[in-house]
């Protein structure tokens, strides 16, 4: 029996252990060994620090505070201690009332809950004594000052001028006047009610549209009239006009497509060979060799030529030269000079013919702007392209509403007149792009039946 009890009593010792006796409590089996504990990191100030005298400091001051108005060991000790005389009937206040009797004032339990009880002054509101903008009114003051002191007076305590000053009612304007005007509500011009000086002071004028704005992008019409061959039932002679038209849109089209294959192409015998290829890349090294090999048998030689130094006769023999030719070149401009006087009546004919071809290339000028307002401009990275002429052959004419096939969309016609009036860009469908494969599967129920 001794060794199972010596085993019971060292599995009980340990920190782990548990037992049935409800009387132990947890923390006695817990290990007396000290926890180590990191005092260096703020997480653990609070933690594993005892903080409850310095609390209990804390609130003893505050109780202080609030009951007698600070520290008691500050306060003297007329303001402590007073004597008690037991004279209660004169410490008592009285109320006479109305009727002769004599009540004692006492505040009722309501008040006295709801009284202040704490000595504490209550906190400064900081916001009651802060003013809006209170930087910018101080720079606004030390610039007046500034301004003052150089004598000159701030804008805003300008008086007004008689060109900007407000505008006085007339009494013919006035709102009470019979006699004045009635303002039609549905008429294209706005009436403004509102002062334009005020207006211009505040910056709540309207501001002036530019004369561009005004103008149109294009003089071409919204809605187009189609040619007199694509009517239902046209004439004749309109529709092979009609027919005509079309027929030269499409030639142009192959010519472009014919130009663009005939630029791509090329002559199969002219096509590069590996022979050719290594031709091109051995071409002109036999050549530069030998250069070199010159260039440095010269210099090993020593028969390069030496740029010789001038004497001093070569010297004055090119500097005599030298200005018999400005004397030359100015006696010529001299001569050229004396001979226009000579030729003042074809000069004025030459003037007046460069200000003949000035004029017209003006006129010129103009013509083409005034053609540009008819054509689609270039507004995007896309050029402009004319929708397909909406025409029918002669075998699919109809002369009835019922049976007629319709041709084009409203919606494209619409879209591609913005673009011609340059009121939106060129512009071209979008491409779209599966990012994922098409899995093809075979269901159950069709494959039951193939």
């Amino acid at each position: 029996m001794a060794p199972n009890r010596r085993v019971k009593r060292v599995a009980a010792s340990q920190p782990g252990f548990m037992t049935l006796n409800t009387s132990i409590k947890p923390e006695d089996l817990v290990s007396n060994r000290r926890k180590r504990i990191n005092k260096n990191k703020k997480k653990n100030w609070n933690k594993h620090i005892d903080v409850n005298d310095v609390e209990d400091f804390l609130e003893d001051v505050r109780l202080q505070e609030r009951t007698t108005g600070g520290l008691i060991s500050d306060k003297s000790d007329e303001s402590l201690f007073f004597l008690d005389a037991g004279d209660k009937k004169a410490a008592t206040q009285t109320v006479v009332e109305p009727t002769g009797r004599r009540k004692a004032s006492r505040p009722l339990k309501v008040d006295l809950i709801l009284k202040n009880n704490s000595l504490v002054p209550v906190p400064k509101d900081i916001l009651a004594y802060q003013l809006p903008n209170a930087k910018k009114l101080r720079n606004v003051a030390k610039k007046a000052e500034q301004l003052a002191a150089i004598g000159k007076v701030p804008k805003k305590h300008r008086p007004p001028t008689k060109v900007d000053g407000p505008t006085k009612t007339t009494a013919a304007d006035a709102p009470n006047n019979p006699t004045r005007d009635f303002y039609d509500i549905w008429g294209q011009e706005t009436k403004e009610t509102r002062d334009p000086w005020y207006l211009r002071q505040t910056g709540k004028a309207p501001v002036k549209r530019g004369w561009k704005w005004n103008e149109k992008s294009s003089l071409l019409p919204a809605v187009e009239i189609i040619a007199p061959g694509g009517s239902y039932n046209p004439d004749f002679f309109s529709h092979q006009a009609l027919l005509l038209k079309a027929h030269e849109v499409e030639v142009k089209k192959e010519k472009e497509e014919n130009k663009i294959i005939k630029q791509l192409a090329y002559d199969k015998d002219d096509r590069a060979t590996e022979e050719s290829i290594f031709q091109e890349q051995v071409e002109g090294l036999e050549e530069e060799d030998y250069d070199a090999n010159d260039f440095n048998s010269a210099c090993t030689l020593g028969i390069l030529n030496l740029v010789e130094k001038k004497t001093e006769k070569q010297r004055k023999k090119e500097r005599v030269q030298k200005i018999k030719e400005q004397r030359r070149l100015a006696s010529r401009y001299k001569t050229g000079q004396q001979q226009q006087l000579f030729q003042l009546r074809s000069i004025k004919v030459s003037l007046r013919q460069r200000e003949q071809r000035t004029k017209e290339r003006q006129t010129q000028r103009r013509a083409n702007q005034e053609a540009e307002k008819y054509r689609p401009r270039r507004l995007g990275k896309l050029k402009f392209t004319a929708q397909d002429l909406e025409v029918q052959l002669t075998n699919e004419l109809t002369g009835s509403l019922r049976t007629l096939k319709p041709e084009g969309s409203v919606l494209k016609d619409r879209f591609k007149s913005l673009q011609k009036r340059n009121l939106i860009e060129p512009r071209e469908r979008a491409k779209f792009k599966r990012r994922l494969k098409i899995k093809y599967v075979e269901k159950r129920s069709f494959r039951e039946i193939t």
